[in-house]
């Protein structure tokens, strides 16, 4: 399945401890990330992380394409609700993405472990049928 992980700066290091502990489910998908995100996350997991622009240079606008486009199975978006960025209107279009195509999203960490651990359980294997 493809995962895409993103995470605001106040939240990077949330996101790197998230991928250490959740490496050995991780390691048995294809993963996607903004630039940073994607850079930080294999320095500490070793993982091999598909990296996109930064966020805020067009990176969001493309791991949006690949959600519009049917090809992410699952977002984890950690994101600093409390300061406002300069690109929000492409951080809503993730989610109205998310929404459309029925991509789960998480945007906190306590969501971030549920699904990860549905996905580690098969149970979004339907995505596949759905693609």
């Amino acid at each position: 399945m493809n995962v895409g992980l993103i995470a605001h700066d106040s939240k990077k290091k949330l996101m790197q401890n998230f991928c250490i502990a959740y490496r050995g489910i991780l390691s048995h998908h294809e993963l996607y990330a903004t630039a940073t995100t994607g850079r930080l996350i294999e320095e500490v997991t070793n993982l091999n992380v598909h990296k996109f622009l930064a966020g805020h240079l067009e990176g969001e606008h493309q791991f949006g394409a690949q959600i519009e486009n049917n090809q992410m199975d699952l977002a984890i978006f950690l994101r600093d609700p409390l300061t406002s960025k300069s690109h929000e209107p492409d951080i809503h279009n993730i989610f109205k993405l998310c929404d459309i195509n029925n991509i789960p999203l998480a945007t906190n960490l306590a969501t971030a472990e549920l699904l990860i651990k549905a996905l580690d359980r098969g149970d979004l294997e339907w995505r596949e049928v759905y693609r």
